[in-house]
């Protein structure tokens, strides 16, 4: 497979209430080229892709920038039996620096935070090797996703320990990281019988980023882990999710730590209809049960607004 991409924008950010200019309309022309080749060999199925960009961006009063990110990929699955398959992937990729990345200078609303620019930011690459496995009996369905990635110039935010008229001050840097962690999934089938089908998942997921300096990466997720029960019986699905989330005490510099939660979830829904592949839903969701104090560890608004309580939700959704 080969196509072609092309993206124009026209983007500007003013404070209405000053007329003061956050960001500078921006004109952006970006065009890309890719290639994908997918190929068996025995056992393997393998996959190769490529995709090179040319990215333009003319801020107002601004001399232009522009920018060539190129990646690649390579991937294998192997299978090994009708039980057990491998997956390894390794990749290149770059992306251009947003227009928001280099030219921001101003009171950004949704995070409560001044946010500085850096015009001066290159393309970050990043090399990235995922390994997974993946089993599958009549007991048990079980897959496991390993990751390790190295960003050369990883465009972050971070706060500087300064405030302007209150709000702290975000700055955009660049810095080489790396970040490892895994995604983990078991599944039991539990009963099937006249009453539906039973199943319990068992999950967990981590993300450590560090920067080669041996600093924090700010916002990153914290380990999770947990389990669903999920009963099926006819056009009924109900599922019961609990969610531990341990505290996050790498937080970054200038940032605070976040402590842990349990997250306890409850939702059904029935499939109505199901007519020329569409779906009619009609679905209620019962969300943190026991009200927990959560504080995103990912969120720049954490330290002034925790995620929702205990809240419920009933409606319909159409799928086509």
């Amino acid at each position: 497979m080969v196509g072609f991409q092309a993206i124009a924008g026209d983007f500007a950010a003013i404070d209405k209430a000053s007329s003061e200019v956050i960001v500078p309309q921006t004109l952006s022309n970006s065009y890309g080229v890719f290639a994908v080749e997918s190929f068996n060999i025995g056992a393997f199925a393998n996959q190769l892709g490529i995709r090179v960009e040319d990215t333009t961006l003319d801020p107002q009063g601004l001399s232009s920038l522009n920018y060539v990110p190129v990646s690649a990929s390579a991937s294998s699955v192997w299978k090994i039996n009708d039980s057990n398959s491998l997956n390894l992937a390794i990749t290149r990729s770059q992306r251009a620096p947003q227009v928001q990345e280099l030219l921001t200078n101003g009171f950004h609303d949704a995070t409560r935070s001044f946010e500085i620019g850096n015009i001066n930011l290159r393309e970050e690459t990043s090399y990235n090797l995922d390994l997974g496995y993946k089993f599958k009996s009549d007991w048990v369905r079980a897959q496991l996703d390993l990751f390790h990635n190295w960003a050369g110039d990883y465009i972050y935010q971070q706060r500087n320990g300064e405030f302007i008229d209150g709000a702290p001050v975000v700055e955009t840097r660049q810095a080489d990281a790396t970040f490892m962690g895994y995604e983990s999934k078991l599944v039991f089938p539990l009963l099937q019988n006249r009453l539906g089908a039973v199943d319990l998942t068992l999950f967990s997921d981590f993300t450590r980023g560090q920067f080669v300096n041996g600093a924090d990466v700010p916002r990153m997720p914290p380990l999770r882990f947990g389990f669903q029960l999920d009963h099926t019986k006819g056009n009924w699905n109900t599922n019961l999710r609990l969610t531990r989330g341990e505290a996050q005490t790498h937080a970054g510099d200038n940032d605070t730590a976040t402590p842990g939660y349990l997250l306890l979830s409850l939702g059904t829904q029935y499939q109505v209809l199901d007519l020329h592949d569409t779906d009619v839903m009609v679905f209620a969701k019962a969300n943190n049960l026991l009200n927990e104090n959560i504080r995103n560890s990912t969120s720049y608004l954490r330290n002034f607004a925790p995620e929702p309580g205990r809240g419920a939700e009933i409606g319909f959704r159409v799928s086509y």
